[in-house]
C-alpha cells in the first residue's frame, strides 16, 4: 500500500528543521510536492529521492540558485538530461577541489597537533614565538604577544 508523509516526517527523516523544507518550498525546490484539500504539504516515497539529491547539493555547497535551477529542469522531464549532467559535473568539480582544500587544511591541522603533542612542543612554540617577536621587533611592528 502506498503511503503519504506529513512535513514532520520527512524533516525527521532527513534531520532537517521542518523550517528548512518550508524554505526550500518557498524558495521554488519543492515543485513536486502536493498539497492536501486543508493546504498542508503532503510527501510522497518519490519525494524522498528529489529531497535527498536537495541535500546533498545544499551540503557540498551548491547555492539555492543553482539547486532551483537543476528542480526546474528535472520537472522537464527527458528532454533536460543533458543540461542536467552539465550542471552536476560542474558541480563534481566544484566539489573535488574544496575537497582538495579541505585536504590540504586537514593536514595543517595534523600538523600542529602533532607539534603540540611532541616533547619537545614548549621550546618549538618558543622559538617561533621569538621568531615573530624579533621580526616584528626588526620592522618596526607592535609585539603581537601579551
Amino acid at each position: 500500500m502506498k503511503k503519504t508523509y506529513s512535513i514532520k516526517e520527512v524533516a525527521d527523516y532527513f534531520k532537517l528543521p521542518i523550517s528548512t523544507i518550508r524554505y526550500y518550498d518557498k524558495k521554488g525546490l519543492l515543485p513536486f510536492v502536493s498539497k492536501n484539500e486543508a493546504g498542508y504539504r503532503v510527501f510522497s516515497e518519490s519525494d524522498f529521492g528529489f529531497i535527498k539529491t536537495i541535500c546533498c547539493l545544499k551540503d557540498t555547497g551548491m547555492p539555492i540558485k543553482d539547486i532551483q535551477t537543476y528542480i526546474e529542469l528535472c520537472m522537464q522531464g527527458t528532454r533536460t538530461i543533458d543540461q542536467r549532467k552539465e550542471m552536476l559535473q560542474q558541480h563534481k568539480q566544484n566539489v573535488i577541489k574544496e575537497q582538495q582544500l579541505l585536504a590540504e587544511s586537514l593536514q595543517e591541522i595534523n600538523t600542529k597537533i602533532k607539534r603540540y603533542d611532541s616533547k619537545d612542543s614548549q621550546t618549538i612554540i618558543g622559538a617561533q614565538i621569538k621568531f615573530v617577536k624579533d621580526e616584528k621587533r626588526d620592522l618596526h611592528l607592535k609585539d603581537p604577544f601579551i
